[in-house]
């Protein structure tokens, strides 16, 4: 993984945050519209700012992409929305009060820093960042300036993860947890090809804007297409599904420092220039003597999602469609099942918008999506380094050998 932490300074400003921002933001009444703003207008980005439009107090008035195609699609459904191809330009707009930050991790950061500093909230997409080190500077703007930052980890305020994690943690009903497994197979989105159109640069997509802080190449098509198959400009299969899961685990644990990780895997079968493994397992330990796990494949057929809390009196396996409880007695039929019929990105959302007028911390909170995505990154580190790193939570600093 390529440091290119020492370029990424250049976007961030924490100088005169405070003042920039008390002059931009607004006090929210209970019946004033929240104006959004969208930064990464892609696939996923228009996805969950629909998702926002479904409230109707949201009304979108800026769109910001390097692909005017993709700012053209936006404004399809938000006609209000001024289009912009620099992120500072849209943060510019006084009448913006929130961002929704949707674009390739490695431009994560210097986004969520200049829209704090700018007086904006945010919902920035998971992960957090690119690196370990550009957490706690948007940790720092956040606070600095008073600003809410959601990090887009649904499970978060998923009302049956909610649900679980009283009824069988709270409650010790699963006893002492030492083990946490996770695992996310067959996610297509990481074998994406790029479109014919795509495959000579449009005149109307910024490449050298796309690439940002990262160093420069020219034009491929796949590297902006599928960007996280690709470790300069995100984690891979770690940072964008094992995110999700350890956020999870430590969301029941009410724990995010581990000491240890390990890893190992490769590209063992799509030889296509992707730098991120197509096939991965990572090991995390944690101070309270316990260890969670994740395993990944693109390998064709193979599918499925979930976490397993297990625990000296009983497990639990759980997704995002429902959960099921065993116990010792009974370790193959469940003595508790439940469905879930709700949405979890929906209920996320909407914890940060009334989170936007309470100015409460949001259930995604940044210092929250920091520590999540800081365990992926070990993961990753882990796994590029060919060694197991022994981590010190309370400075956050990978330990010497």
């Amino acid at each position: 993984m390529s440091n290119t932490s020492s370029t990424r300074r250049g976007f961030v400003r924490l100088g005169a945050a405070a003042a920039t921002a008390a002059s931009y933001s607004r006090i929210l009444g209970a019946n004033d519209r929240v104006n959004m703003g969208l930064i990464g207008a892609g696939s996923r980005g228009r996805f969950v700012m629909s998702v926002f439009q479904k409230n109707k107090e949201v009304e979108v008035r800026g769109v910001c992409d390097v692909y005017a195609n993709h700012i053209d699609a936006m404004q399809k459904t938000a006609p209000l929305a001024k289009g912009f191809n620099d992120h500072r330009k849209l943060l510019e707009a006084k009448e913006i009060d929130a961002v929704l930050i949707a674009t390739p991790d490695h431009w994560h950061s210097g986004c969520a820093i200049d829209a704090l500093n700018a007086g904006k909230d945010v919902y920035v997409e998971k992960p957090l960042t690119l690196t370990i080190e550009e957490g706690p500077p948007i940790v720092k703007a956040a606070r600095t300036n008073d600003r809410i930052c959601q990090v887009g980890m649904q499970q978060r305020s998923g009302s049956h993860y909610l649900e679980a994690k009283e009824r069988y943690f709270k409650s010790g009903k699963l006893g002492k947890i030492t083990l946490a497994r996770t695992w996310w197979h067959g996610n297509t989105y990481h074998l994406r090809k790029a479109p014919a159109e795509l495959q000579t640069r449009p005149s109307n997509l910024d490449w050298a804007r796309f690439l940002g802080p990262v160093k420069w190449r020219d034009y491929d098509p796949q590297q902006y297409w599928n960007f996280r198959a690709y470790l300069d400009f995100g984690g891979g299969q770690v940072t964008d599904l094992f995110t999700h899961w350890i956020d999870v685990v430590h969301m029941f644990m009410d724990q995010d420092n581990p000491t240890a990780a390990t890893a190992s895997g490769g590209v063992y079968n799509y030889k296509d220039g992707r730098t991120a493994p197509d096939t991965i397992t990572v090991a995390l330990e944690y101070p309270a003597e316990w260890t969670a796990t994740f395993e990944a494949t693109l390998a064709p057929g193979i599918k499925g999602a979930a976490v397993e809390m297990c625990g000296t009196r009983g497990r639990l396996w759980i997704t995002r469609g429902r959960y099921e409880f065993y116990t010792h007695d009974s370790p193959s039929k469940p003595a508790e099942v439940v469905e879930y019929k709700g949405d979890a990105t929906d209920e996320h959302v909407r914890n940060f918008l009334d989170c936007c007028r309470s100015r409460k911390r949001p259930n995604g909170d940044v210092l929250i999506g920091h520590r999540s995505a800081q365990a992926s990154h070990l993961g990753n580190i882990a796994y590029v380094q060919k060694r197991r790193l022994r981590f010190d939570p309370a400075r956050e600093e990978i330990l010497p050998v």
